[in-house]
Formats: C-alpha cells, sequence, structure tokens
C-alpha cells in the first residue's frame, strides 16, 4: 500500500489544496493530509479549526485522512509509515523553495518527494492571499470550499 502525505498549515484550505488531495488522492492508496502545528506562528484558524475544515472538506475522499504534526515531517513520514511527500506546485518559486527540502528529506530518511503542478485555474491562489482579499472585503467564493467561505466570512467579522 502507498501511503503518502500533503503536509501544511491549510490556514485556510482552498481549492488549489483540493485540487492537489483530490489528485494525490487518484494515484496513490491512502494520502494522509498533515497540518502543521506551529505554536509560535499565530493563523486566522486555530489547529482544530483548521482540521474541522479540512476534515468537511474532504468528506467525500474515501482514501483521505487529515492528522497533525509537529517537529519534523520525514519523522513523522517514518513513524506512520509515509513513503512520499506531495508538494503542489503554482510556480518556479514554489520549485526553487521545495527542491532543497526534498533533498534534505531524501537524505534524512530516503523519503521521496512527489511534486504535482497546480491546474492554471488555482496558480495565483494561496491561503495568505484568500486571507488577505478576505480581510479587505475582496470576493474570495471561487477560491476556497463553501464552508471555508462561511468560516472565514466569521473569522473576519469577529477580527474588525
Amino acid at each position: 500500500m502507498t501511503k503518502v502525505v500533503c503536509p501544511g498549515s491549510f490556514d485556510p484550505v482552498t481549492n488549489g489544496h483540493l485540487d492537489i488531495f483530490r489528485r494525490a488522492s487518484a494515484l496513490f492508496d491512502e494520502v494522509v493530509i498533515a497540518v502543521l502545528v506551529n505554536e509560535s506562528k499565530k493563523g486566522l484558524f486555530d489547529l482544530d479549526r483548521r482540521v474541522e475544515l479540512l476534515r468537511e472538506a474532504v468528506a467525500d475522499l474515501d482514501n483521505v485522512v487529515v492528522d497533525t504534526f509537529g517537529g519534523l515531517l520525514v519523522d513523522y513520514c517514518t513513524d506512520h509509515g509515509i513513503t512520499a511527500i506531495i508538494k503542489g506546485l503554482r510556480a518556479s518559486t514554489d520549485f526553487d523553495y521545495e527542491l532543497p527540502m526534498a533533498h534534505m528529506n531524501h537524505h534524512l530518511t530516503e523519503v521521496e518527494t512527489v511534486f504535482l503542478a497546480t491546474a492554471a485555474e488555482n496558480s495565483f491562489v494561496s491561503s495568505s492571499l484568500v486571507k488577505e482579499v478576505a480581510k479587505h472585503g475582496g470576493d474570495v467564493a471561487d477560491l476556497v470550499p463553501p464552508h471555508v467561505l462561511v468560516a472565514l466570512t466569521e473569522a473576519q467579522n469577529f477580527h474588525r
């Protein structure tokens, strides 16, 4: 069985993330979406809410599970029998950032990294941009799942 991981903060999950999750789920037996625990970084959504939003977003994908991790991703991979890391690439800058990490991860544990090119319609979508646009009242309805849009709207109204 081929078990892979898609790591990230997912604050919030976007349609670009979902595209990568769906495509990975068609290629591999099990996909673990691993949400990074970073106590020093304050996100829009706390860890539990991000996990909740992700689980709802992938509820229709039988071979996708959501978990959390802290520390080194390769240690998580070793502990959970994961053979590869899935990373979505939007642009060449993503590749430049991700390639050294892929080499280091392979050096440490021989875990492979698989790069999936993001669909063209999602090439500009990032959690950071979605939050920034939503914060200023911009329309992000076609960039996130409907339940995430509701959560974003509630969070933005709360923080104003």
